[in-house]
């Protein structure tokens, strides 16, 4: 009995999801991003574009693919409309498309900058978000859009002698679409690749989300002077004489403004924000002392455990209410299951594949929940791409059997549904 193929095209195109499937003119504007990448390739000999590549590579991780054999066998099995689509060439004696192989996508991702491919991808993931909604005439509050900053670290990529991956991703937290991504040399960095990542975003009227290690001074005043943003951090250790300030506030005479509860995965969930306008809090520009009260127990227990957790903001009451106040937060945690897709749909952390060089570690990618893993998720953006090759250093031939079948990270950051038709 034969075996069957890795390639999962077949299964795709008899089951196609109308809601995950991008316009045209969306893939045709991403191929026009990617096209502006320098390619790292000899001129000599090329048959395929740059961007013809990545976008094979895309489409195919989009599909199912986890190796680069994979891709090589999705690439052949394609529909000559969707190659087409992607910018594949037809051989000019037998019309046939000649889609790249596998050893022309492991070349290109091995040696493409990863950092350009992070910065064109975000912006065309900035270029495809929705605008603001248009508030009434008067607006009784000011919109305002809210981007969520983590960091991930990629478990299997520490070895070689090098250390572990650690990226930092800023997300919008209506579309989860990630909008920029850097590289950081140890998780302690994250600090310093705050401002990098935010540079080049235009963050003017919006919201910046994060948790307690972002929550510094230079952050904080560099966010409203600089990126005329606001800011929404949460306040732990770190800031020792913020968190004594805030725990000291009068509490029980402050009432509870939002009172929320859930029930899921397995637990319930009691949620009470209390916020307070105050002046003279030991932190940049911060105008708001806000406190959560979560009261979480298992379903199969009766014993309920109590979190208290602290928060700042820069907004007044009058532009952030507290029910407002309370989807931020919460919206935060939507990168942490960005993060769980990451790992489990497209298997990023079970990458090893090692850098061609100790100084420069492959790019990981990030994806918006797909449609197949959140049943009402639908897709707003293609894929965000980079790989890692699976050729590992010439100096380490004992491994080379081994990395032969690499499975690769997510070559996406958009949400994974369909194949572009």
């Amino acid at each position: 009995m034969p075996a069957p193929s890795s390639s999962p095209i077949p299964a795709v195109a008899q089951r196609p999801d109308p809601s995950a499937a991008l316009a045209p003119e969306q893939y045709r504007d991403l191929l026009s991003y990617l096209a502006q990448l320098i390619d790292p390739r000899h001129r000599r000999g090329r048959r395929h574009p740059l961007a013809t590549v990545l976008a094979v590579a895309v489409a195919a991780v989009l599909t199912g693919a986890r190796s680069l054999a994979a891709i090589g066998e999705w690439a052949s099995d394609a529909p000559g409309q969707v190659l087409a689509s992607l910018g594949v060439r037809r051989d000019l004696w037998t019309g046939a498309f000649r889609p790249p192989g596998e050893a022309t996508v492991r070349r290109v991702l091995a040696r493409i900058d990863a950092d350009a491919l992070d910065r064109a991808i975000g912006a065309w993931l900035a270029a495809q978000q929705p605008p603001p909604p248009t508030p009434p005439s008067p607006p009784p509050r000011p919109w305002r859009q809210a981007l969520a900053v983590d960091g991930k670290t990629l478990r299997g990529s520490g070895h070689h002698e090098a250390a572990q991956v650690h990226l930092l991703a800023v997300m919008d937290h209506t579309s989860r679409g990630v909008l920029a991504q850097v590289d950081v040399d140890t998780k302690s960095n994250e600090i310093t690749g705050f401002q990098p990542l935010l540079e080049g975003l235009d963050l003017a009227g919006r919201v910046l989300t994060a948790d307690a290690m972002h929550t510094q001074r230079a952050h904080a005043d560099w966010l409203v002077t600089h990126k005329h943003a606001a800011y929404l951090l949460i306040v732990k250790g770190n800031q020792p004489a913020l968190q004594h300030q805030l725990k000291l506030l009068p509490w029980p005479d402050i009432p509870v403004a939002d009172h929320t509860r859930d029930r899921g995965h397995g637990r319930a969930e009691i949620r009470r924000l209390q916020a307070t306008t105050i002046a003279g809090l030991d932190f940049p520009h911060a105008t708001q002392a806000i406190r959560i009260t979560r009261r979480v127990r298992s379903l199969r227990s009766r014993r309920w455990r109590t979190v208290t957790v602290y928060a700042v903001t820069n907004l007044t009451a009058t532009q952030a209410h507290p029910a407002r106040l309370a989807d931020w937060i919460r919206g935060h945690w939507g990168i942490e299951a960005l993060h769980h897709i990451r790992d489990t749909t497209f298997a990023e952390d079970a990458s090893r594949s090692a850098p061609a060089t100790p100084h420069t570690p492959w790019p990981a990618c990030t994806t918006s929940p797909s449609a197949s893993s959140t049943p009402t998720a639908t897709a707003t953006s293609p894929p965000r791409c980079a790989a890692t090759p699976a050729t590992p250093p010439a100096s380490s031939p004992s491994s080379a059997s081994q990395a032969r079948e690499p499975v690769i990270p997510a070559l996406c950051r958009g949400p994974a549904g369909t194949l572009p038709a």
